[in-house]
């Protein structure tokens, strides 16, 4: 069997990192000729599960969409917000995620809480952690819309299973009786399993106000609030700011 064979039936077999490993050997007369064979083959095995590891990732980001092409590396420091470099740095571990905790973020509009949400929820995805992001009255219509169809229970099932679920916008909205059911439902199934990430505008004392039914209200922030890592940004819009500057 020759090269080209070779490489086609790699392909056939869906071993696109060792078939592109393989091309770049034979291109490269002469650099890997005092490698043994295990040597060589090695090289291609690495590279087949780091090309997998890259189509996992590209997989995850695409599916969580993000509001914002947001990254950890990128999150600015500049601005006076109560921002650490030790409590991003920790959270983009996400060690936090394999243990099931929450992450509760608020502070002022423009104060950047949409674009950590996002960061921290790419890095979870390039540590090959399913995530999703909502803006949660787009949640909460899409699972008005499954009830219609009878697909309710499917996305509720789905919505449990990824391991970090984004919600944004948290409280914007008066929220209708169905609605607070729906988040009791999505709560409870992720409840000490998998991680529920808050973003909103409203400080932690009004939330419980803006759910409206007390009942209700108890049940879902005791859910959320167990265990939950707190993050209170302060300071001007940074939109504003940089307008200023501009």
């Amino acid at each position: 069997m020759n090269t080209l064979q070779t490489l086609t039936r790699l392909r056939d077999l869906k071993l696109g990192g060792m078939a592109a490993a393989l091309e770049h050997q034979q291109n490269q007369l002469g650099t890997y000729d005092e490698l043994s064979f295990t040597e060589r083959l090695e090289l291609l095995l690495d590279r087949e599960f780091q090309s997998r590891d890259h189509r996992k990732q590209d997989r995850l980001v695409r599916q969580a969409r993000f509001k914002l092409r947001a990254t950890v590396q990128d999150i600015d420091y500049q601005h006076p917000r109560n921002l650490k470099k030790a409590q991003v740095a920790q959270l983009a571990q996400t060690d936090w995620l394999e243990r099931g905790q929450n992450l509760l973020i608020t502070g002022p509009c423009g104060s950047g809480k949409t674009y950590l949400g996002c960061a921290l929820g790419h890095q979870a995805c390039l540590n090959g952690l399913s995530t999703r992001y909502y803006r949660i009255s787009r949640l909460l219509l899409e699972l008005t819309q499954a009830k219609a169809d009878g697909t309710y229970q499917k996305t509720l099932n789905q919505l449990a299973k990824v391991k970090l679920l984004i919600l944004d916008d948290w409280g914007l909205e008066v929220l209708e009786p169905a609605h607070r059911n729906d988040l009791m439902e999505i709560m409870d199934d992720r409840h000490g399993t998998h991680s529920t990430m808050i973003i909103s505008q409203l400080p932690i004392d009004q939330w419980y106000a803006a759910i409206g039914d007390n009942t209700l209200a108890d049940a879902i922030l005791d859910r959320l609030m167990h265990n939950a890592h707190r993050w209170a940004l302060k300071g001007e819009s940074m939109r504003k700011r940089l307008q200023e500057i501009d």
